[in-house]
């Protein structure tokens, strides 16, 4: 095989794969469609819950805190407010060094409180379990310092309601978001776990901590963001619903039947962000115990995280991302042969091929495309076709992103803001995407230069 003739196959390749990653981008967001039918059903049962007043059942809320003491107390008079019939706050002060413990205790009015503690779930030990004498739904587990998905776990044990929330820091909610997530628990009793989609909140309405309003930030970063979220967050999960097969969402807030969880062996303590690894474990854990489960997935705008104002951030932001999706693949590549269902055959690969590893592909792919287009070896039209690929294709993902969410939840109904954010779906793919690739692919290489060292470092020793 001559030198052309494999430079030839290789830009074939890559023409190839970013068509069939941005076409089965654009084909889930149809699929996305079909399921916004069942939105206005489901939205309405949310709207009406004299309905199933009494059918809801409670929810024990997890909040895990280190190191705290200026905030903590804001947060949890914030959940307090929450809409729902029945539900507790076990907030975990892991291993806090500050003044945190002490700002509960006063503002709380905190008491050791000797209850039973279930360990259903290992993790490191409990110093203390305390009660609030003005919240009766409040507590506060003591426990020494560990992980974040540690925390989480001692916190499952101490629940005792057959529902968990679990809140990502720094998410503002609405103050009917347990209703609407607790809704599809009502209608179905295979639910194992409900998401919802986070949408931006720079800038956003709220009224004593809680979400009243979104509005279109006024940075371009931050709507670019936007643009990007509007797929991975809102209508990605979405169209893989309709297959209960939604792996990944980005997290915010989840509610959970805690008996899953721990059939699970609750959060993972080797997972970058548990909080997303506990999705995919789930369905796993389901798959193998052959027990008809479903997950479904919260469309409507229940809760925002800000995202950063600065490109320094934000690449923080994406490395930490791409890390926590390729950990809560690696986690959970066992996946049952005969029983793994949609989300283990088609949705399971393709997140892992074009999420996982699509950076890389695609940033080897950018590079060599342009070197070889740069020394004549590639004639315009196969570099045109590249171009229309990469960026054409993704520009039609962006607008088509930002068309199903103004067609379902019109969430900027301003002109300007519509305008705005096409104007966003455009340019999110000149520069943007490339950079967000670029950081992306540093996660991986790092991730992988670190799981070498960790492989090499006992045979040295």
């Amino acid at each position: 095989m001559s030198w052309q003739i494999l430079v030839d196959c290789l830009a074939a390749g890559i023409i190839g794969y970013f068509i069939l990653s941005r076409t089965g981008n654009f084909l889930i967001n149809l699929l996305a469609i079909f399921r916004l039918r069942d939105l206005e059903r489901e939205k309405v049962l949310a709207d009406l819950p004299l309905l199933h007043a009494g059918l809801e059942q409670p929810i024990s809320i997890l909040l895990t805190t280190r190191d705290e003491a200026a905030t903590i107390v804001a947060k949890i008079r914030t959940l307090l407010q929450l809409d729902y019939s029945s539900f507790e706050i076990v907030v975990v002060n892991n291993g806090s060094r500050d003044a945190t413990m002490a700002e509960l205790t006063g503002a709380f009015d905190l008491h050791p409180f000797p209850e039973a503690y279930r360990v259903r779930l290992k993790t490191k030990a409990v110093r203390g379990i305390h009660r609030s004498a003005g919240y009766k739904n409040l507590r506060v587990i003591d426990q020494e310092a560990g992980s974040t998905a540690d925390a989480l776990n001692a916190g499952i044990n101490a629940a005792r309601y057959p529902l968990l929330c679990s809140v990502a820091s720094d998410t503002l909610l609405r103050r009917d978001c347990l209703q609407r997530l607790a809704a599809p628990f009502v209608s179905d009793n295979q639910v194992m776990a409900a998401t919802a989609s986070v949408r931006v909140g720079n800038e956003c309405k709220t009224t004593n901590g809680l979400l009243a309003g979104i509005v279109l930030p006024e940075r371009w970063l931050s709507r670019l963001q936007l643009i990007d979220q509007l797929r991975a967050s809102l209508f990605a999960p979405l169209g893989w619903s309709i297959g209960n097969a939604t792996l990944l969402t980005t997290p915010g807030i989840s509610l959970l039947r805690k008996e899953a969880v721990i059939h699970a062996d609750g959060y993972s303590t080797q997972a970058t962000d548990p909080q997303m690894e506990i999705i995919v474990r789930l369905h796993r854990a389901m798959r193998e115990k052959r027990q008809p489960y479903s997950i479904r997935f919260v469309a409507e705008p229940i809760c925002v995280r800000n995202v950063p104002d600065s490109l320094y951030m934000w690449k923080e932001k994406r490395t930490h991302y791409q890390r926590a999706l390729a950990d809560s693949l690696h986690l959970n590549t066992r996946w049952p042969l005969r029983n793994a269902g949609l989300a283990g055959h088609i949705a399971f690969p393709f997140v892992l091929l074009f999420e996982s590893w699509g950076p890389l592909i695609e940033l080897f792919g950018y590079l060599f495309m342009l070197a070889a287009f740069a020394g004549g070896v590639i004639p315009a039209q196969a570099f045109g076709a590249f171009m229309m690929a990469a960026i054409g294709f993704g520009i039609l993902l962006s607008a088509s992103g930002l068309l199903l969410e103004e067609m379902s939840f019109h969430t900027y109904s301003e002109k300007s803001d519509v305008l705005a954010l096409a104007l966003a779906a455009v340019f999110a793919n000149l520069g943007y995407a490339q950079l967000d690739t670029v950081w992306r692919s540093m996660a991986m290489l790092q991730r992988k230069q670190e799981s070498a060292s960790q492989t090499t470092r006992p045979e040295q020793t």
